[in-house]
């Protein structure tokens, strides 16, 4: 798995930008808000989700970790695929897919091309104890800064079926523990234990 790519960027397309890696050009494709913020020769960071098909490897690119994170757990909603949940993220920012499941907002959902009544409706019921609660409370939709621990361990958890509510709850009881330069690895262990005490 690539988690992120860094270096220059070779070129931008209208749906993919190329980053040119050890001397290797990796296309990756992105969202257009992401490739907006990208330019020819400038040096960039992106954090990156690799899509294994039978007749291909796609390379998907975020601005941040939580776009990423909201790419991968949307595609575990049946009849969502890397293409959709890419133009999920192109009409919504990460904090208005969580607000549009945990309020029911299909009308919301529905403005992504390709979803449909049905489709928001499926997406909502599966997704409801999975994307967790909006980073940020104001209505813009941005991100407040938060440790990347958090979001490895709380993806951690969710992964291994825990509900994001009960994810939250054992990240913000370990959080003690982080210090300066946390283990994410025994931060998911301690993450663990809390939650079968509970």
């Amino acid at each position: 798995m690539i988690a992120f790519v860094r270096g220059e960027v070779a070129a931008v397309t209208l749906t993919s930008a190329v980053v040119e890696v050890g001397g290797v050009g990796l296309e990756v494709m992105c969202t257009p808000n992401t490739l907006a913020t990208l330019r020819t020769g400038h040096t960039v960071l992106l954090p990156t989700s690799m899509v294994v098909r039978e007749d291909s490897l796609t390379l998907f690119g975020f601005a941040d970790e939580d776009e990423k994170q909201v790419f991968e757990l949307v595609q575990t909603a049946s009849g969502v695929g890397p293409k959709l949940a890419q133009a999920m993220l192109a009409v919504l920012t990460p904090d208005a897919v969580r607000r549009a499941v945990a309020g029911d907002d299909v009308r919301t959902l529905t403005t992504v091309p390709g979803i449909g009544q049905k489709g928001a409706q499926r997406i909502i019921l599966e997704l409801k104890d999975r994307l967790g609660v909006p980073v940020s409370s104001s209505g813009a939709g941005v991100p407040m800064p938060a440790e990347p621990w958090r979001g490895q361990v709380h993806q951690g958890l969710v992964g291994l079926g825990w509900s994001a509510k009960d994810a939250d709850q054992a990240v913000d009881a370990v959080a003690d523990d982080a210090g300066e330069q946390p283990d994410v690895a025994a931060l998911l262990r301690a993450a663990l234990r809390t939650l079968s005490k509970a």
